[in-house]
């Protein structure tokens, strides 16, 4: 028998095989077709991709806005009898009520929930930055579940995912313990900024920027890891104009906005997106965020949640 010292960094590097490991996407395709899974649930595939070689289709629920990738073999195209259906769902209806203008440069979108459920919704940015993971917040959210998981939606760049491995492998590790349920929300690759240019030319309206691109690159790279993009995006800086939010229609994503950005002094209410930073640039907003969490004041709710009209009071 080998001795425990000697065993330790086999066994750390196996761990970290496992947690490295990515699958290879390939063939990424933009679509919007309606789908049939086994049990005749109809389903609306946005995207069609090769994980490791096998086919798949990224889908959303049309009623609870949830998402799934699904292997292309578990589900069966509805025909095009169906597609004019898809305009009546709840998914459709909502990306179309969000694409409408008036097309604000700042905070367009959905800014807090229809529902009218009594809570929150905590969305956590993870824009590029090199200072230190608020883990803290997360930990304070994952302990109001008492033993349930905790909804939280976490707005994540391909920078930030690219150069922060351990921290999401931290993320997937309280998911699959069951303390926090993530839903990844798309805030584009780079998130480019530079404070020295009007905001009518920044982030992603930067000259020769390809959101397209920005966007489905990330969705790739969260598929590659195991993670399931949602059909919500957030812009970088909540900036955005006409031509933005029209593409983000033409990807079937739905822009999540804020009404209570907490460092910039907005406080939440019932129905509110609550926007703090998780990656160390605006530690005010965390700081504001935990009393707030230990409070019980409200409960979180799931993103998807938000846009569900018979969910009332």
């Amino acid at each position: 028998m080998y001795p425990l010292r000697l065993l330790l960094p086999v066994l750390l590097l196996i761990a970290l095989s496992g947690v490295c490991h990515a699958a290879q996407i390939t063939d990424y395709r933009v679509l919007r077709k309606p789908v049939r899974d086994r049990l005749g649930k109809i389903r609306v595939a946005i995207r069609s991709f090769n994980a490791d070689q096998v086919a798949h289709l990224l889908v959303v629920d049309p009623v609870t806005l949830e998402s799934s990738a699904l292997p292309a073999s578990a589900l069966a195209f509805a025909g095009p009898s169906s597609e004019p259906l898809l305009a009546a769902t709840n998914y459709l209806k909502t990306l179309e009520r969000y694409s409408q203008p008036p097309y604000r440069l700042q905070n367009a979108g959905a800014v807090r929930a229809e529902s009218g459920l009594e809570g929150v919704y905590l969305t956590v940015d993870l824009c590029p930055s090199r200072r230190p993971f608020e883990r803290e917040l997360f930990e304070a959210a994952a302990a109001l579940g008492k033993g349930a998981p905790v909804p939280v939606a976490v707005a994540i760049t391909g920078v930030w995912l690219a150069s922060h491995p351990e921290e999401l492998a931290y993320l997937k590790g309280e998911e699959a313990a069951g303390r926090l349920s993530i839903t990844w929300v798309n805030h584009s690759y780079h998130h480019s900024y530079d404070p020295k240019v009007p905001l009518e030319q920044n982030f992603l309206l930067t000259p020769g920027t390809d959101l397209s691109a920005e966007v489905l690159e990330l969705e790739q790279q969260l598929l590659a890891r195991g993670l399931v993009p949602s059909p919500f995006f957030r812009f970088p800086g909540l900036v955005s104009d006409e031509a933005a939010i029209k593409r983000l229609r033409e990807l079937s994503l739905i822009p999540i906005g804020s009404d209570a950005w907490l460092a910039k002094g907005e406080a939440p209410r019932h129905g509110s997106f609550i926007l703090v930073h998780g990656n160390g640039n605006e530690p005010k907003g965390v700081k504001l965020l935990l009393p707030l969490l230990k409070s019980n004041q409200f409960r979180l709710l799931p993103l998807p949640a938000a846009f569900i009209p018979s969910q009332r009071l």
